[in-house]
């Protein structure tokens, strides 16, 4: 390993990110993230355990929000250094390893996805490790280091059910080309061991009769299946990072060429990845991951094609042909993936990344919900549309003097209620309707809309959620609760 540039541009990652990772607040899956981890399980209708595990450990630690994004920028940066580490199992020296570890420094994805806590940016962190693991114990043909493989791919699955499509990949990659490590114990004692540390996931699915794999029909069922994906498929490009098209054009030719064919196997990966999300209605950013394989290799061959030239002519060209390159990239990721821009360029921005700007706001909300909460009777629920306004309900209401109960029959909330008793009086909050709420409740009545200030635009805006008094219930909430319950 090339440590000395490497960690310079894990370095500087990291400062950029640590610049603003608190400068807006909160995300709803931040809220969620805690407050599922609040309520500990091995799994949830929309994600196993790992990642609100994470969420619990820094839960209550001075800061605030500051621990979460310590968090996901940590993730980040383990994949900065993977990817590096990548590069070497490829061949890679210096260059290509600085190259890898820039390129990922600068995607839009990996930058993006590292702007809050969640489940995207702690599963680009597994496949980086199952990639440089799976690489490492090929290198080496150990049983301990196809289990360290093994280990890593089943905390994986723990955390986030796609990296089973990258197990698959994988799988097809070693078939198509390692045949021969198949007849040794190393890959089968990894696969038995990656089963083994997801069977508690397994068994909650049984247990609740499969909920994570409804909620991926839901998901694709919103992307518009396997036609929304392909048509989606371009903008694959945009999230690359379209300064980079090059250096992952690269890493499909040196994986697909005679050099690299020891390493085919991740190109097979990365392929098999983008076919079966496409083909599955997947989100877009979901094969992203794969793009760590094709950023390493892409950087050996920039590498070696140097070192081919030599001294030929414009090396003074060559030289700053990639720093300029990965430079353009990780400015465009830093302004549409991270909250660096004024609030109003943000919301501006919202149609080719709405995640910055649904950090802000959240106070705003509490404020306006606590103040309709003032005028019924101490102790009214509050009955929210999703999980993000009832996580900020939840966490930053104290401090604006909510005492009421938080309710919400949305994904994992779904689980933990009804609450006891008859919801009358109940103010209800969200992205619905009244004409929906009076299937629930005789007495609906408009309170106000929710609002924030200088024209921002969030999902709760955009959506019209709205604030409502509901009065004479269809039912007690053990009645109306099936029919209130939902995945999206």
């Amino acid at each position: 390993m090339a440590w000395r540039p490497v960690l310079a541009v894990a370095l500087a990652a990291g400062v950029v990110h640590l610049a603003v990772a608190t400068r807006f607040g909160w995300h709803r899956d931040e809220f969620y993230q805690v407050t599922t981890g609040r309520h500990l399980d091995w799994g949830f209708p929309d994600q196993p355990p790992v990642t609100p595990l994470l969420a619990r450990l820094v839960d209550g630690l001075p800061g605030g929000l500051l621990p979460l994004r310590l968090l996901a920028i940590a993730a980040q940066l383990g994949c900065v250094l993977l990817a590096a580490r990548l590069a070497a199992e490829f061949g890679g020296r210096a260059r290509a390893q600085t190259i890898a570890a820039a390129a990922i420094a600068a995607c839009p994805a990996f930058v993006g996805g590292a702007m809050m806590f969640s489940t995207t940016v702690t599963d680009q962190l597994a496949w980086a490790a199952v990639f440089v693991t799976v690489a490492a114990a090929l290198r080496s043909g150990t049983v301990r280091s196809w289990l360290a493989a093994g280990a890593v791919a089943g905390l994986g699955l723990e955390n986030k059910h796609t990296i089973g499509v990258l197990l698959l990949g994988v799988t097809a990659g070693l078939v198509l080309f390692h045949r021969p490590v198949l007849r040794t114990p190393g890959p089968w004692l990894a696969g038995a061991l990656a089963l083994l540390l997801a069977l508690p996931n397994v068994l909650w699915n049984v247990r609740h009769g499969w909920p994570q794999l409804r909620m991926a029909g839901v998901l694709s069922a919103d992307q518009g299946g396997p036609l929304g994906s392909l048509a989606n498929l371009p903008l694959l490009v945009l999230i690359a990072g379209l300064p980079l098209v090059m250096l992952w054009v690269f890493g499909v030719r040196r994986l697909a060429s005679a050099a690299g064919r020891g390493h085919r196997w991740a190109l097979v990966a990365a392929a098999t990845a983008l076919v079966v999300f496409t083909a599955g209605g997947g989100k877009l950013y979901y094969p992203a991951p794969g793009l760590l394989a094709l950023f390493a290799a892409g950087a050996v061959l920039v590498e070696d094609r140097a070192a081919r030239a030599g001294a030929a002519a414009r090396p003074g060209r060559s030289r700053w042909t990639w720093p300029v390159l990965l430079a353009t990239s990780g400015l465009i990721a830093v302004l549409t993936g991270l909250p660096v821009l004024p609030v109003g360029a943000a919301t501006a921005l919202r149609p080719v990344n709405p995640e910055p700007v649904e950090t802000y706001g959240w106070p705003e909300f509490v404020g306006q919900v606590a103040a309709a909460a003032r005028s019924l009777p101490a102790g009214t629920p509050i009955f929210t549309a999703n999980y993000g306004e009832a996580g900020a309900l939840t966490l930053l209401g104290p401090d604006a003097g909510l005492r009421s109960p938080v309710v919400s029959a949305h994904n994992a909330y779904g689980l933990w209620g009804p609450p006891p008793g008859t919801p009358d009086p109940v103010l209800c909050v969200g992205q619905w309707s009244a004409e929906y709420l009076r299937r629930f409740w005789s007495d609906v009545r408009p309170v106000a809309s929710i609002t924030l200030p200088g024209g921002i635009i969030t999902q709760e805006v955009d959506e019209n959620a709205a604030i409502f008094t509901c009065r004479g219930p269809r039912g007690d909430w053990a009645r109306l609760w099936p029919a209130l319950r939902h995945l999206d």
